[in-house]
C-alpha cells in the first residue's frame, strides 16, 4: 500500500479539525463548479469572502508569509477580529481570540466541488465553540457561496456564438 492510500482531502481534514472542537458544526455541499472556480471565491478574503459570509462586512489582509496569513475582519455588527491562520488552495483555517473560521474545498468524484464550512464564537480557555445559530449561519453562507460561485462562473464563460 502506498503512502497516498492514507491521505485525506481538505474537506475530510476540516471534519477532523472540527471534531476536536466542542460545539463545532460543519456544513457541507457539492457545488456544480470546478475547484478552481469555487476556490477563487472562497480564498478571496478581501473581496468575495465578505460577500458570502453573512456576518462579515470586510476583511483586510495584513500579512502573508507562505501559506500563513494575518488579517483584520469587521463584522456587520461592528465587531473586530484579528485573525491568524493558514490559507492555501482548498484550505483555510483562521482563529482570533474569540472566533474560528474554517473552509475547505476538494474535487468531488462525481463532478463538481465538495465544500465544507465551520466557524463560530470561540471560548479562549478551551477548545470549544458556542453553537448559537451556527448551523443556520453556515447554511446561509453556503447558499451565498454557491450564488457567488455561479455568478463568477457565468462571468468567466465566453459569450455564446
Amino acid at each position: 500500500m502506498t503512502h497516498d492510500a492514507y491521505a485525506i482531502d481538505e474537506v475530510n481534514r476540516l471534519r477532523v479539525m472540527a471534531a476536536g472542537v466542542w460545539g463545532a458544526r460543519v456544513v457541507e455541499r457539492v457545488l456544480p463548479a470546478p475547484l478552481d472556480a469555487v476556490w477563487t471565491v472562497m480564498g478571496d478574503l478581501e473581496g468575495e469572502f465578505g460577500r458570502f459570509q453573512p456576518d462579515m462586512r470586510s476583511v483586510r489582509v495584513l500579512r502573508v508569509t507562505g501559506d500563513r496569513v494575518e488579517a483584520l475582519a469587521r463584522s456587520k455588527y461592528g465587531f473586530r477580529a484579528h485573525f491568524r491562520g493558514v490559507l492555501r488552495p482548498g484550505w483555510c483555517w483562521l482563529q482570533s481570540r474569540f472566533l474560528i473560521i474554517g473552509m475547505a474545498a476538494a474535487p468531488d468524484p462525481a463532478g463538481g466541488t465538495r465544500v465544507a464550512l465551520t466557524g463560530g464564537l470561540r471560548i479562549p480557555s478551551r477548545a470549544a465553540l458556542v453553537p448559537f445559530g451556527a448551523s443556520a449561519e453556515l447554511t446561509r453562507a453556503m447558499t451565498r457561496l454557491q450564488a457567488r460561485t455561479d455568478h463568477r462562473t457565468r462571468q468567466d464563460r465566453p459569450p455564446a456564438p
